[in-house]
């Protein structure tokens, strides 16, 4: 029996993948107008996001220097200058990236629908930061705690220990533990290896999910997948 759902965020509940295009578009735009690569600017910054993070993950770099890493690579890629401060030119970016957070306009309402179960999100970015998000897109109040590796032990998803920590943190075992999100290796195949159930949400409708495993294209799907407790 499922009492406990756990959502991932960005491109789960919030739409990070769109904040972070248009920031970072936004940000070479300042530096290098009319750069003739500024198309493929967003591809780039995306690239760049996951082995920066998986280092700071790996407790390789701290925080803040994946964010150094990311802002120096993504200068030498395209050939522009590399600023001096590159905390002042990440916090840049991230007042565009900011600027952009949204839900996706399926999350607050099937947030509202799931209610009687023990709800939670399971991140892989900074605690401070992903709580804001959750605030900044109106879903505090549906949503329930916000766990990160940060206050799981220093374990991130896909490591096994991060979901039963996280099981444990909602007052349940993993298998009475659902988790959602768009990640299949994080979000899918990594929670069912620990004992958590799970499902793909499949926005882009982009391929069929790992046998056995459901798959929704909507969040707007997932009451009825797993009924209501009201």
């Amino acid at each position: 029996m499922i009492n406990g759902i756990l959502f991932d965020l960005d491109g789960t509940l919030l739409d990070h993948r769109a904040a972070a295009d248009a920031a970072i578009g936004a940000w070479v735009a300042e530096r290098a107008p009319g750069h003739p690569r500024l198309g493929e600017v967003a591809a780039l910054w995306a690239a760049l996001e996951e082995p920066h993070l998986a280092a700071w993950h790996a407790g390789e770099c701290t925080w803040q220097e994946q964010r150094r890493r990311r802002i120096r690579a993504l200068c030498a890629e395209l050939a522009i200058e590399t600023p001096a401060d590159l905390d002042a030119a990440f916090a840049g970016f991230t007042g565009h990236y900011r600027r952009g957070w949204t839900a996706f306009p399926d999350a607050a309402g099937a947030l509202a629908a799931l209610g009687g179960f023990r709800l939670g999100v399971l991140t892989n970015g900074s605690q401070e930061i992903q709580e804001e998000k959750v605030r900044a897109i109106g879903l505090d109040g549906l949503v329930g705690p916000v766990l990160t590796g940060e206050v799981l032990g220093g374990c991130f998803k896909p490591v096994a220990a991060c979901y039963t920590a996280a099981a444990a943190a909602l007052g349940l075992p993993p298998g009475e533990v659902l988790l959602v999100g768009d990640d299949i290796a994080k979000d899918v195949t990594g929670p069912a290896a620990a004992g958590m159930r799970s499902v793909w949400l499949d926005r882009l409708g982009v391929s069929p999910a790992p046998e056995g495993f459901p798959r929704i294209t909507t969040l707007a799907e997932l009451p009825a997948l797993v009924g209501t407790r009201r």
